[in-house]
């Protein structure tokens, strides 16, 4: 697991002036795994980090960045590796080269087969999503989309919606969230 994830969860949470209980009773999540993931003990699955992002009001993307400004363009290699996989759930890169207050909050998301477990959440501004490899299954309300390589979609965030893998291979896509 990202060391930072855990810290950043601590550190914004203590600044909203929450206790672990006040975000387990809000996400459903219990108040030891919470404590597990401040302390780097355990790791979050998507749904886990998009209900306490939402408690907290910050996009999921806000545990990946930094928060050093770059002045010259920002290029990242590498982004995608094979052995992530293998360790996480999910991955989930960010892509915004370290620049604060975008307005957008660009990341990489690969999901791993048989990513299909959690519920519909909610969240600010629109989504934009982008297949590059694989078949991503978007369920917004009752309603499910099937997006393969190359095909996007925007959506409201303010309606519940999940991404699913139900295929046999994983899904990469890119997601584009606005603030």
């Amino acid at each position: 697991m990202d060391q930072t994830i855990g810290k950043k969860l601590k550190a914004l949470r203590k600044e909203k002036k929450l206790t672990l209980k006040e975000i387990a009773e809000k996400t459903d999540l219990s108040i030891s795994f919470l404590s597990q993931v401040e302390r780097m003990k355990s790791s979050l699955t998507l749904e886990s980090l998009k209900k306490i992002s939402e408690v907290l009001q910050v996009n999921p993307s806000y545990f990946f960045s930094t928060t050093e400004e770059e002045k010259q363009p920002t290029v990242i290699r590498k982004i995608d590796s094979e052995a992530d996989l293998l360790i996480n759930q999910f991955i989930y890169k960010d892509l915004s080269g370290n620049h604060p207050n975008l307005g957008f909050s660009p990341l990489l998301v690969i999901l791993k087969v048989g990513e299909n477990k959690g519920s519909q959440f909610t969240h600010r501004g629109k989504e934009f999503l982008y297949v590059l490899e694989g078949e991503l299954t978007v369920q917004i309300k009752e309603e499910e989309y099937s997006l393969h390589a190359h095909d996007s979609m925007i959506i409201d965030a303010s309606s519940p919606h999940y991404w699913l893998n139900l295929t046999d291979k994983p899904v990469k896509f890119l997601c584009v969230s606005s603030e």
